[in-house]
């Protein structure tokens, strides 16, 4: 067995208490790689030490992103822009440019500066032939219409999609994969629903840990072990095995981090 999470912040302060038991969970569940998407200069540090630390399992990866997340764009967001770069051009291996986009949830006071954040940092994975995690917190139409602006230049994941079919659609013409994480099992989300009209050719896996948390752990912490709990609720949606769902969402996620 062999699962991806594709989107965990396993290097917040969360798992510092158990991080070695959280990791042998992960191993006991089949989970053989883990994508840490950047947030800001605050936990870059953190990211990149958990990246390099030598864990005891050898067919385990902890594999490292960068950018800056749309909730840290202020004022001063070409600071925090020129710290990433510098950390994206050092010469260690970044597998995307993330976690990257637009969030109108928490504060839309600079939505302008967000967009332009955006497409800077779309155009660095453009010239580094990397792909992009797109955050789309209740911007899902304004992240569609950015992305469009380079069609066939770049391509990513839609990282906790929440958008409706038609957005699935577009995303998925653009080149995109869905990421599919915890709220899959959250009954009024209707997520579990939709999924048959995305389609587990478009899809791949994630937990959002230490948020998001699947049903039945809901109210606790997440974590990156979890991941089978979304698979598993993802095969049930699509009328598949779960080792279908495995081999399948694995495998885009190989495609779409060029991992051969």
């Amino acid at each position: 067995m062999s699962l991806i999470d594709t989107h965990c912040h396993y290097y917040l302060k969360d798992f510092d208490a158990d991080l070695e038991a959280s990791v042998q969970r992960c191993v006991d569940n089949g989970i053989s790689k883990i994508f840490l998407p950047a947030i800001d200069s605050e936990t870059h540090d953190r990211l990149i030490a958990l990246s390099e630390k030598k864990f005891k399992h050898p067919n385990f990866e902890i594999l490292p992103t960068m950018g800056v997340h749309p909730c840290s764009i202020q004022q001063d967001y070409e600071q925090e822009l020129a710290l990433a770069l510098k950390h994206l051009d050092s010469g260690k291996k970044y597998y995307a440019v993330g976690e990257i986009g637009l969030d109108y949830y928490w504060d839309k006071t600079h939505i302008d500066l967000q967009v332009k954040a955006f497409e800077t940092q779309i155009e660095w994975a453009i010239e580094r032939n990397l792909p992009i995690i797109i955050h789309a917190r209740e911007s899902t139409a304004d992240c569609i219409k950015s992305v469009r602006k380079y069609a066939g230049k770049v391509t990513g994941i839609f990282h906790c999609f929440s958008g409706n079919a038609e957005e699935a659609q577009q995303c998925i013409d653009l080149g995109f994969y869905l990421g599919i994480g915890g709220v899959v099992t959250y009954k009024k989300a209707g997520m579990k629903e939709m999924l048959p009209a995305i389609g587990i050719q478009n899809i791949v896996l994630e937990t959002d840990a230490p948020y998001l948390t699947p049903v039945p752990h809901r109210g606790k912490r997440n974590e990156p072990s979890y991941v089978k709990i979304v698979a598993e609720h993802v095969a049930d949606a699509l009328q598949l095995t779960d080792a279908e769902v495995e081999r399948i969402t694995t495998a885009n996620a190989h495609k779409v981090f060029q991992l051969g």
